[in-house]
């Protein structure tokens, strides 16, 4: 009786490890999580805050008092307040976008793409987080000055939520326009 040789079979793409199946999103989500906590150690070192963060946060405060001129408020600023004599306002940290423009950009980073396009998402993309945030500083200032009752509630949970949020849909959209396509593999 002959026996029949059977031939060994490759392994298919399920039975690869853990590691081998997930390598593309892994990778992403290490480089994320490096970055991000990187960036965030990086922000939150006293002299990076002292010469960097204040100085962008006023900043922010100015854009927005000039905002606030135009649309008629008699505001005055002082640093990182805006003030009327109804309401005043001090923006700090988590109210300058500087948060969402950090998990914005260890996103982009991380994610497989050209540096042409990374560049290019980072550019528009931090423009566009901080149009928001302007948005967001300027609603929250005419909230507290006509509805101070729901100011807190606005500058909590509403606005915060818009920010990251706004965020994470920017990533998304810039991702599937700019994103390089998994390599294929080759047909057996």
């Amino acid at each position: 009786m002959a026996r029949k040789e059977i031939a060994p079979q490759s392994p298919s793409p399920a039975a690869g490890s853990f590691w081998q199946r997930n390598r593309r999103e892994l990778t992403f989500l290490l480089l994320f999580v490096i970055i991000l906590g990187g960036s965030f150690t990086l922000i939150s070192v006293n002299w990076v805050n002292d010469h960097a963060v204040e100085p962008f946060t006023a900043g922010i405060a100015r854009v927005s008092g000039g905002v606030l001129h135009l649309l008629g408020q008699n505001v005055t600023m002082s640093g990182t307040v805006i003030r009327t004599p109804r309401f005043a306002v001090n923006i700090r940290n988590g109210c300058n976008g500087i948060e969402a423009m950090l998990i914005f950009l260890a996103a982009v980073l991380a994610f497989p793409a050209s540096w042409k396009s990374r560049l290019a998402g980072l550019v528009l993309g931090i423009l566009a987080i901080q149009v928001i945030n302007l948005v967001r500083v300027v609603a929250l200032f005419l909230t507290g000055v006509y509805f101070p009752k729901i100011f807190d509630t606005s500058h909590t949970v509403i606005w915060q939520t818009i920010v990251i949020l706004f965020g994470v849909l920017l990533w998304i959209f810039w991702a599937n326009r700019f994103a390089v396509p998994p390599a294929r593999e080759p047909a057996t």
